[in-house]
Formats: structure tokens, sequence, C-alpha cells
């Protein structure tokens, strides 16, 4: 589906929260309640009367008619997915307190950068210099979390890093990353894995694309697991994220998702050899910092002794009272940054001969060390858009004139030349009606009304009703 259908649908009320950058995620559940997730303040309910079942209803009809697909008793999920909205919905036969629906937005867009992250206490300096060096000199990394920790939006910031001239290949089965259009001057593939295309038929096709990181969206299942293993045994460098309690459990997660009777042991070697670091992402309320807090919690470093013995190096460890760990790095993984012409010195953080530092969050955790230190002006520049999410067929019908009439005024870059965009045409909502269905029990239309075995069908009679949605970079 893209977005030249999707701008047709009405999300009347929803609008607000789609146009608000810091809210991720939008839960509508128990017939009228609405949950928002957001960057700033985690999760909270809002009162919305006017979003109701009645409303989803007709939404989910919408997306399912615009999707081609059936919703109804028969045909009780409906997924629907454009460039930066993704949206579930389950029938009120399966949810018995009424349709539950929840939209996520992924946005084309890089959220993180290393201001931010040392302002928020996301992490320390000393350690995203580090983990940026990591980037820069080619260890496969994967990020381990819970849902909505914000594992998708580390792995879109730390592959931002990766130099210019570097092949990407994103494998996804749900759109998160984005790469190719945050970054449309690079040499970016994104791959969509679908019940036709498996992860396993992806990846042979993607070795023969030649990437230097393939950047698989989350580990979480057997199929996956197989294709992070064929991927870094056969030089590829990869970034990845899996569910996961701790860095330090990321191999042994991914053991527990293979369907095989494969020797652990072998498994495990093998992941330590070749998967470089491991990080933990949580997300939880802070009592000390009275908000929502996303931060690094661990950091490892996986290797293979010379007793062939799988091996975890835990770098930093932070607990939740604001204490933390921090150990150098092996001499392993400097060597192997070395030979990818990222040197670093023996002792990375400045820790002494001891080798370790505790501390809280009043320890100076700044980066000292010239070798180590990352300036943010280096970082490749994401392409600037004045198009984004809820500028054009996210209004409902009473706003749609009003957006059309204020768009027709606004001047808008392209190419750093000033033009002005009076030729937009202003999108219509469709038209419904009735067709028969045999599977369909009694849906209502678009006046409330009652139809036995009939389904909703947009029908446009004017082609410019459908309009194409154009990224303006």
């Amino acid at each position: 589906m893209n977005d030249a259908v999707f701008s047709q649908i009405e999300f009347g009320p929803l609008v607000e929260f789609l146009k608000d950058d810091d809210i991720t995620d939008i839960s509508y559940s128990n017939g009228g309640q609405v949950w928002l997730k957001t960057l700033s303040k985690g999760v909270y309910q809002v009162e919305r009367p006017d979003i109701n079942n009645a409303f989803m209803e007709k939404l989910a009809f919408q997306c399912s008619n615009v999707m081609g697909k059936t919703f109804n008793m028969a045909h009780p999920f409906l997924d629907s997915e454009s460039a930066e909205l993704r949206m579930n919905f389950v029938h009120d036969s399966i949810a018995t307190n009424g349709i539950a629906c929840l939209i996520r937005k992924t946005p084309a867009k890089i959220r993180l950068n290393k201001e931010k992250l040392i302002n928020e206490k996301y992490v320390t300096e000393n350690l995203h210099d580090f983990l940026i060096k990591c980037v820069q000199g080619h260890c496969n990394i994967i990020v381990a979390g819970e849902t909505g920790s914000g594992k998708t939006e580390l792995v879109k910031y730390l592959a931002s890093h990766t130099a210019e001239n570097e092949k990407l290949i994103t494998i996804e089965d749900t759109l998160e990353l984005h790469l190719d259009r945050i970054f449309p001057h690079r040499d970016i593939v994104a791959m969509k894995t679908n019940n036709i295309a498996s992860y396993t038929e992806v990846l042979v096709t993607c070795m023969r694309q030649n990437p230097k990181w393939i950047l698989l969206s989350e580990v979480r299942s057997a199929e996956a697991v197989m294709a992070v293993r064929n991927s870094i045994s056969s030089g590829h460098n990869i970034l990845s994220t899996i569910h996961a309690d701790k860095a330090s459990s990321i191999p042994l997660r991914m053991y527990s998702l293979l369907e095989t009777s494969q020797e652990v042991d072998q498994f495990l070697n093998t992941i330590h050899r070749y998967v470089q670091i491991g990080i933990y992402v949580k997300g939880y309320y802070s009592k000390r910092l009275n908000r929502f807090q996303r931060e690094i919690i661990e950091v490892c470093e996986f290797y293979v002794d010379d007793d062939n013995k799988a091996c975890t190096n835990t770098i930093y460890k932070k607990s939740l009272d604001g204490h933390f760990v921090l150990h150098n790095p092996t001499k392993r993984l400097i060597d192997y940054m070395a030979i990818q012409n990222v040197m670093l010195p023996d002792d990375v953080f400045g820790l002494g001969q001891s080798g370790e530092e505790t501390g809280d969050e009043s320890t100076d955790m700044s980066t000292k060390d010239p070798s180590l230190k990352y300036d943010e002006s280096n970082r490749p520049k994401p392409a600037e858009t004045n198009f984004s999410i809820g500028q054009v067929g996210y209004q409902d019908n009473n706003s749609n004139k009003e957006a059309a009439d204020n768009a027709n005024q606004e001047s808008i870059n392209v190419d750093n030349q000033s033009v002005v965009s009076n030729d937009i045409p202003t999108p219509k909502p469709p038209v419904y009606q009735t067709v028969n269905n045999q599977q369909s029990n009694n849906l209502k239309t678009e006046n409330g009304e009652g139809s036995e075995g009939a389904t909703l069908k947009p029908s446009f009679t004017n082609p410019e009703d459908i309009v194409s949605n154009v990224e303006i970079l």
C-alpha cells in the first residue's frame, strides 16, 4: 500500500496525535480508552469522547478497503502499513470488549543526536564515542531491549555513522528504518520480507548485492537467527535488534529462538566469534529524574579466548540507582578495530592499571582521549524535508479545505530554490458504496445504516481524487 491511497483515509480526531512528533504509539481499546506512548512522558491515557467504537470501526473499514482486504467475523485481524504509519485492528468478535487498534508511527527521520543523548542521560559521552568508533571499526552490533525501549531508534542512529561510500541493505518485515529516505544520496537498498519472499530468500539476494552492512530490523525467529549467523560468517557487518533482558544474554536468547537441536556450545562460539558488541537499552519511569527515561544500561563485548571458549566482557553496566561499573575493552577488540583502520589506545577510557571504574551520575564521564573523541559535525547529514506525516491526508472533513488553502500559500524549498506550491490538488475523501460480500456480517455503511451482507468499498469518480504523495527533499 502506498501513501497516495493512505492519504484518502479520514483520521479525524486522531490528527493531533499523528502530527505530534513526541507521540510514537496510539492505542485504542475497551470501548473508548485512548492511550498514548511518547518519547518524553512514557505511556498515559487521554480522554477523547469522539474517538469511540463507531469511529474506529469506520477507520478500520476504510483501511480494509484501500488495502483490498476484508475485516469482519470471518477475517477478524487487519494490518495496514504506509511509509510512516502502521496500524493493526482486532475485530470485536475476537476483542470481546470492543474493537482494538494500535497505530505506530515510523517517521523517516533520526530523532537522536549526540547532544540530545548526553543531555537526557541516555548515555555517557565516553561510552557514546566508543560505540561510534565501534561502528566505524565495522563491529557487528546487536541492540537488546523490551518493546518500546527505543532499540530501532538507536540502530538508526548508529547506522547514520557508517561511511557514506559503504553500501547498506535493510531487511525488514515491517518498515521502520527508512534509511533509504533519510539518506537518499547513499547506496541503500530497502528490502521487505513477506509471505512470498522469506528472510532466507531475501538474504541470498542480499548477499549478491554485495553490501558492506546488513541491517535486520529484528531477530525474533529461527529464520532471522540463521540470517544473522549466515551474514556475519560470510564477512558482512550487521546491525540488528532482539528482545532480551540484558546485553550479556543476547547469544543465549538467539539460541533459544532456534528450532533445531544444534549443540549449544558450538552455536554460542559462533555468535561470540563474529558478534563483537551487545547493547541493552531500557525504557522506564525514573524517580530521580521524575520523567520517563530511556538509556543504555549495559554494553558487552563478545569474544572467543585461546581455548575456544565463549567469553563476555562487560564494558559498561549501570544500575537503576545511578551507579555504574566501567571496564576497558579487551585487546582482541582493539586489534580487530585496528585492522579496520580505527586506532584506539589500550587504556580506552583512561582507567589506569586497575582497568575498572565505579561511580554514579556525578562522576565525570566525558571523553578525554583525543583518539576516542567524536565530533558530531562529521556525521553524514540526513536529507531535509518539509513534508512530514500529517500534512496531507490526515485531516478530518472540516480541516481539509483549510489545510489546502494554507498549503497553496506555503513556499517549499527545493534544491535551495523557492517555489510556490499553487498546483497541489486538494485530497477528497472517498465516496463509499456497498457491494455484496458473502462473508461479511451486518457491517455499517458510511451513513451508519446496516446492510446485510454488505461491505464498504471506496469509489473514486474523479482521477484527481487520488493524490500522489510526493516527498520534497
